[in-house]
């Protein structure tokens, strides 16, 4: 399957391109992004032939229809990282909470956050294809929390690799941070910048875009590729565990296949609902697609008023950290599927220059017709966390939590909603004691042991390790410098 661009072709580049060379070299013409020529179709045939199948198993059907340009071994060793998952057998749990609420578990790997569904086998395709190329890259993440432990962990002493990751200072968790500066591998550096997530964003975009740091880099026989998910690589990877979790509840017995579902996503960046929407276009049977945020809610005004609108707007600070965000990258694959690229290509002009753009009325049914949406404030969703615990014995993360406001306002019909549980409830520990006992002002260490007392469970060893691990990444500069200070790294 060949990759075509969001915003058309600028003709200096392929037309269209393999996916070796989409993940390799992830922005397309005019600052664009990569997007599949076709979707494979992946009817109610393909659900009733992989309802005993292990999660590997889906995986592997679910990517060869993508007929990716890698070879069999490399995909083999790819989804073998599932099987440093809490459960090989089942790396994705999906729990029960109420008879039409479902928590798809996507937390259960080294980082204990969703990342790591994505980011742990694409890390050994791009790794291998770059070996395979006798090829030096380096790989760009900017994170909001979740993405830099989940990009160190799977590319920590990888050949032929070296990541460069950035976060925004006082953005993220104390566990999120821990994660991050006290990984010590040669190949990995951690740049803490003062400002936003955004800010991380664009300079990770404009250094992609950028011809002039590309010839820097080429002079330090380097190449550059990006673990954000503006390359599909991360992609491919997120639009599986829908599959599986509709098929989870078939195996339940909550529906059976050809029932309709809700998928109810967290959403910051907007990767994790995209892939819901192509395993909808391929076929997954899904009556909406509910996109649930914090304060930060630029998607539901997109949503409910077909207005994208970044002026006069500053990032707010929430108890949901990773999704602090206002400008989402893959919203353009949305506009591009539905509108095509020369729309795609004005609205996202208007989104740099302007700050903003707004949908017609008939692009704005379009978009409804797939997508609803709603925002949940801290309060609501430490009630959430806090009322869901002590009514249905069930712990949720702050990201999880927004849902429940979705889950009860934006159904119109009586179908079960799956919910995508983004983190484990130890990366945001000092939100949930405060939920739970009205503690304040805890350290994320005596909240997380607060936590493990009052619900009964234990701390992860690989979380509970992180505090008495010595700091090995403490570089903090303004977000001008990140070029120098990537280079200087190289």
């Amino acid at each position: 399957m060949n990759f075509i661009e969001t915003r058309g072709n600028d003709g200096s580049r392929p037309a269209s391109v393999s996916f070796s060379h989409a993940i390799l070299n992830p922005m397309a013409s005019f600052g664009g992004l990569y997007v599949p020529e076709k979707l494979p179709a992946l009817g109610e045939a393909f659900l009733q032939q992989h309802i005993d199948s292990d999660y590997k198993t889906l995986a592997r059907a679910v990517l060869e229809a993508f007929e990716p340009d890698i070879d069999s071994d490399t995909l083999d060793r790819a989804l073998a990282r599932y099987d440093d998952f809490d459960d090989p057998a089942q790396p994705v749990p999906v729990v029960r909470v109420s008879d039409e609420l479902f928590v798809s578990e996507l937390y259960h790997g080294p980082t204990r956050a969703f990342k790591d569904m994505a980011l742990q086998p694409f890390g050994v395709v791009l790794s291998t294809l770059a070996q395979a190329r006798g090829e030096n890259y380096l790989i760009l993440a900017a994170t909001s929390g979740d993405t830099g432990p989940a990009t160190l962990e799977t590319f920590k002493n990888q050949a032929n690799v070296k990541v460069a990751c950035l976060y925004p200072d006082g953005g993220t968790s104390d566990v999120q941070r821990l994660q991050m500066v006290t990984e010590d591998a040669p190949n990995l550096k951690v740049i803490g910048i003062h400002g936003a997530f955004d800010d991380a964003q664009t300079a990770l975009k404009a250094l992609l875009s950028s011809d002039a740091f590309h010839a820097r880099l080429a002079g330090k026989h380097t190449r550059l590729s990006a673990a954000n998910s503006v390359n599909f690589g991360r992609i491919i990877f997120q639009q599986i565990y829908h599959i599986h979790s509709y098929l989870e509840l078939v195996r339940q017995g909550a529906i059976t296949i050809g029932d309709k579902v809700y998928l109810n996503v967290p959403s910051g960046n907007f990767g994790n609902a995209l892939g819901g929407y192509y395993a909808m276009k391929m076929g997954l049977p899904v009556e909406k697609i509910l996109i649930s945020s914090n304060s930060n809610n630029v998607l539901t005004d997109w949503i409910h008023t077909g207005r994208y609108q970044l002026r006069d707007r500053k990032v707010l600070t929430t108890s949901s950290p990773a999704m602090d965000i206002l400008k989402s990258s893959n919203v353009e694959r949305i506009l591009f599927d539905l509108f095509g690229a020369q729309r795609t290509r004005e609205l996202m002009a208007s989104l740099d220059t302007e700050g903003g753009y707004q949908l017609s009325g008939e692009e704005l049914a379009r978009l409804q017709a797939v997508f609803a949406a709603d925002f949940a404030s801290d309060e609501e969703v430490e009630t959430a966390i806090r009322e869901t615990f002590e009514q249905r014995g069930y712990l949720m993360d702050p990201h999880t939590a927004t849902c429940l406001k979705a889950h009860a306002s934006c159904r119109d019909k009586a179908l079960p909603d799956i919910v995508y549980s983004t983190a484990e409830w130890t990366k945001f520990s000092p939100t949930i004691a405060h939920a739970l006992t009205g503690e304040s002002d805890a350290h994320d260490i005596d909240a997380l042991r607060s936590i493990s007392e009052t619900a009964k469970l234990s701390i992860p060893s690989m979380i509970a390790e992180l505090f008495d691990r010595p700091i090995a990444q403490s570089t903090v500069i303004d977000k001008r410098d990140i070029e120098k200070e990537v280079l200087s790294f190289i």
